[in-house]
C-alpha cells in the first residue's frame, strides 16, 4: 500500500525505502554475475547522484539527457533529476550523432548522464552541430569508466566522481535533497519522450508524475502486479513502454527490475531471472517461435513427433484451458502429459516458466504465434497505446483475451471513435503538452479533452477495440478497394522468414511489396537444403528462397480473399530486397517502424518497375555502417508474380489458423 503522499517517483522511491528496505529493488548482470540493489541503495544513490548534479548547476527547470543500455544507475539518474524538480529526456542509445542533434538542441541540453565511450564519443562528435545551433553540453557525466582514460575535455566526469561530489555538497547542504523533494508538485513535468519521428521531425511529449502514475497504478491494480514481481528491462530507456514498465509501475508497485549484461545476452538473462512479468513487442516473440521452429526441424524424428501430438493437443484445448473454460477430461489428461514432456521445458527454454502476465503491443501479433504462447500456458495479452498515452489506452482483461481486438478502454481511459473512424482517446495517462510545441498539442487534442491518435479503428458489440491502420495510411486502389498497408505487412511479417515488408497501392491499380528475409530462418532453411550462399544478398537472390517466399505471399493473398473488405487488396507483385532496412539508412525509426515514404522515394526506381511489370531491376544503395563508414550494396532484383484468388474464397494450403500455423505451413512447403 502506497503513503497517499506518494504523489511523484522521487517520493515513491523514498516511501519504498522506508516501507521495504533491503527488498531488491535493481538487479544488473556484470562480468556474468547478477549485483543486487535493494531499495534502500536505490534510495541512496538516487541522494548523493542530485546532489552531485546540483554541485554542477542543474536547477528546477532543467532538462537531463539519459542515454545508454538499460541500466540501474541511469534509472536512477532520471529520479535524480526529478528530485530536484527537473527533466530527464532519454535518447534512443543506437542513434547516431546526427539523429541526437535535434532531441539534445530541441530539449536544450546541457547536461547529460550516458553508460558509456560509445555514448561520450557521439556527443563529442555532434559538439560542433550542437554549436552551430547555439547549444552545448557543459556536463557530461558517463558510467562506465573503460576507454575513457586519457579523453581530455572539460565537460567530463565519471559517475563515481559525480557521487563524490554529491556527498560533499550534502555535508555542506544538509536537507537540500528532501526540500527540493518536498517542493515537487504532482503536476510537474516529470520526463519528456521523443516520439518516433515516422513522418517528421521528432516533438518532445511531456508527461506528469500524476499522469504517469495514474496510468502505473492502474495498470498495477488491473494485473495484480507487487513486490513479488520480476521485471526483465530491455528495451530502450527512450521508449514509452518502457518507461511505464520499468520505472512507473516498478516505482509504483516495488518489483524488481532486472537489466541485462548486454543485448546479446537477453535471452540468456531472460532464462536465468525467469520474470513474472514481461512485455517484447511481436517481433522478439516471432524471433522466439522461428528459434523452436529451427531446432525442432534439426531434432530426430521421435521428438519431432512428440512435438507435433503436443502442439495438436495444445492447439485442440490449450487456450481454453488457459482461460478456465470447461474441457473434457480426456483432453485435460492429455494437456497435462504434454505439459511434462513439452510445454514445461519449452517454457524454460524460453525463460518464461515463470510469466503470470506477459505483453505485446506496437503492432499487430499473427494470430496464430499469439495462440501459440496461449496454448502452451503463458498469459500473452495485448494491450494499446502511445507516446502521448503513456502507452496506456486499452488492456485485455484475462478471460476476454481476444487475437483480433486490444481489448477495452483500460481504467481510467475513455475511447471513442470519429466520424471518420480515427480512435480518440482521453484519461489518465494523456500527455500534459508537446515541448515548445503548443499548435501541434491545439492541433492533436480536440475541443472535448480527447487525443487524436491518428489510428483508424472500430469498437465491436462488447467494447473491445480493434485497430485497423493508421488512419493517414489507409487509401484505396484504382478501382474502390481498400487498402491498409500495415495491416498488409503485419500479415507478411507473421511467416518466420519475413523480417519487415512495404507495401503499396494507395491510388495504384494494384498491391506490390518489398521484403525483407529473416536472414537467420532463411540461412538455416537454406543450409539444411544445402544451398550455398556468401551472405545476405545473395541468399536473398537465390530462386528457391524467392519461390519459398512467394508461398508465403500467396497464403497472405488466401487469407485477404476471405476478408470481404480487402479482397481487393491482394498482392500481385514483389521483390525481395537486396539489403535489410535499417533505422541507420532513415528507412526505420528507432522503434523499427516503417519511413513508408521515405522508403518509396529512396527506392523509386523499384516500385516503378514493379508498376512497370519488369521481370527484374538493377539497384545500387548506399548504406551506413556502425562504425560510421559508408558503402554500396548492388544487385539485380527478380521482380516476382503472384497468385490472387477469387474474393470470398479459400485456397488449398492456406492457414486455417492453427496453433503456430505460419511456422509450419511455411516449413511445409518448403520442404
Amino acid at each position: 500500500m502506497q503513503e497517499p503522499s506518494a504523489t511523484t517517483f522521487p517520493r515513491l522511491l523514498l516511501a519504498h525505502a522506508r516501507q521495504r528496505p533491503s527488498h531488491p529493488a535493481y538487479r544488473e548482470k556484470d562480468l556474468g554475475i547478477w549485483q543486487t540493489s535493494s531499495w534502500a541503495d536505490a534510495a541512496q544513490q538516487v541522494r548523493e547522484l542530485a546532489c552531485g548534479l546540483a554541485a554542477l548547476g542543474f536547477r528546477r527547470g532543467m532538462n537531463l539527457a539519459v542515454i545508454g543500455d538499460n541500466r540501474p544507475r541511469l534509472y536512477w539518474a532520471m529520479c535524480a533529476a526529478q528530485a530536484l524538480g527537473g527533466v530527464p529526456v532519454p535518447l534512443y542509445q543506437d542513434a547516431i550523432a546526427a539523429e541526437m542533434v535535434h532531441v539534445l538542441t530541441d530539449a536544450e541540453i546541457a547536461f547529460a548522464v550516458v553508460e558509456d565511450q560509445e555514448q561520450v564519443d557521439k556527443l563529442l562528435e555532434a559538439e560542433p552541430l550542437l554549436a552551430a545551433q547555439g547549444g552545448a553540453i557543459r556536463h557530461l557525466v558517463y558510467e562506465d569508466p573503460r576507454g575513457l582514460r586519457d579523453y581530455d575535455h572539460p565537460a567530463l566526469l565519471s559517475f563515481e566522481g559525480l557521487l563524490e561530489m554529491g556527498r560533499e555538497f550534502e555535508r555542506h547542504n544538509p536537507g537540500y535533497f528532501d526540500r527540493q523533494v518536498e517542493a515537487g508538485s504532482p503536476d510537474d513535468t516529470a520526463i519528456i519522450l521523443y516520439t518516433s519521428g515516422t513522418t517528421g521531425k521528432p516533438k518532445g511529449v511531456c508527461h506528469s508524475h500524476r499522469g504517469l502514475i495514474g496510468a502505473a497504478m492502474h495498470g498495477c491494480a488491473f494485473d495484480g502486479l507487487g513486490p513479488a514481481d520480476d521485471v526483465l528491462s530491455y528495451l530502450p530507456m527512450a521508449w514509452v513502454g518502457d518507461n511505464l514498465f520499468s520505472y512507473a509501475q516498478a516505482l509504483v508497485a516495488g518489483f524488481t527490475v532486472n537489466c541485462p549484461e548486454s543485448r546479446d545476452t537477453v535471452m540468456n538473462d531472460l532464462r536465468e531471472i525467469g520474470p513474472t512479468y514481461y512485455f517484447a513487442p511481436p517481433r522478439i516473440y516471432e524471433g522466439l517461435l522461428t528459434q523452436v521452429m529451427i531446432r525442432m526441424e534439426d531434432a530426430g524424428a521421435i521428438k519431432r513427433r512428440l512435438f507435433g501430438w503436443a502442439m495438436a493437443v495444445a492447439a485442440r484445448c490449450g487456450v481454453a484451458m488457459l482461460d478456465g473454460e470447461p474441457v473434457p477430461l480426456l483432453e485435460r489428461l492429455r494437456y497435462a502429459i504434454a505439459e511434462v514432456l513439452v510445454y514445461g521445458p519449452l517454457r524454460n527454454v524460453l525463460g518464461m516458466s515463470r510469466i503470470r502476465v506477459a505483453y505485446t503491443a506496437g503492432e499487430a501479433i499473427g494470430p496464430d504465434l499469439f495462440r501459440f504462447y496461449r496454448s502452451i500456458g503463458i498469459n500473452l495479452k495485448q494491450f494499446y497505446g502511445q507516446t502521448e498515452t503513456c502507452a496506456y489506452v486499452c488492456l485485455q482483461p484475462d478471460g476476454q483475451v481476444r487475437f483480433d481486438t486490444v481489448g477495452p478502454p483500460a481504467p481510467g481511459m475513455e475511447v471513442r471513435i470519429a466520424s471518420n473512424g480515427e480512435v480518440l482517446v482521453r484519461g489518465v495517462g494523456l500527455l500534459q503538452r508537446y515541448y515548445k510545441r503548443d499548435d501541434a498539442t491545439r492541433e492533436a487534442i480536440d475541443e472535448d479533452g480527447y487525443f487524436q491518435t491518428g489510428d483508424a479503428g472500430i469498437l465491436d458489440a462488447d467494447g473491445h477495440l480493434k485497430i485497423i491502420d493508421r488512419a493517414k495510411d489507409v487509401g484505396k486502389l484504382v478501382d474502390g478497394s481498400l487498402f491498409a498497408p500495415k495491416y498488409i505487412e503485419n500479415k507478411l511479417k507473421f511467416f518466420p522468414y519475413i523480417k519487415e515488408a512495404v507495401a503499396f497501392g494507395n491510388g495504384r491499380d494494384r498491391v506490390c511489396a518489398f521484403i525483407n528475409i529473416d536472414f537467420d530462418a532463411v540461412g538455416n532453411w537454406a543450409e539444411r537444403r544445402h544451398l550455398p550462399y556468401a551472405g545476405y544478398v545473395d541468399l536473398a537472390g537465390q530462386s528457391q528462397v524467392i519461390e519459398l517466399i512467394a508461398g508465403c505471399v500467396e497464403q497472405v493473398n488466401a487469407d485477404l480473399a476471405r476478408d470481404p473488405m480487402l479482397a481487393g487488396a491482394q498482392l500481385a507483385r514483389f521483390l525481395i530486397l537486396h539489403k535489410e532496412l535499417d533505422p541507420d539508412d532513415d528507412e526505420l525509426t528507432r522503434t523499427r517502424k516503417v519511413r513508408r515514404n521515405f522508403i518509396a522515394e529512396k527506392y523509386g526506381t523499384l516500385v516503378e518497375a514493379l508498376y512497370a511489370g519488369r521481370e527484374e531491376q538493377f539497384i545500387e544503395t548506399r548504406v551506413r555502417f556502425e562504425d560510421g563508414r559508408e558503402g554500396s550494396v548492388s544487385a539485380t532484383l527478380r521482380l516476382v508474380d503472384v497468385k490472387r484468388f477469387p474474393a470470398a474464397q479459400g485456397a488449398p494450403g492456406a492457414p486455417s489458423g492453427g496453433v503456430g500455423e505460419p511456422a509450419q505451413a511455411g516449413m511445409a512447403r518448403a520442404a
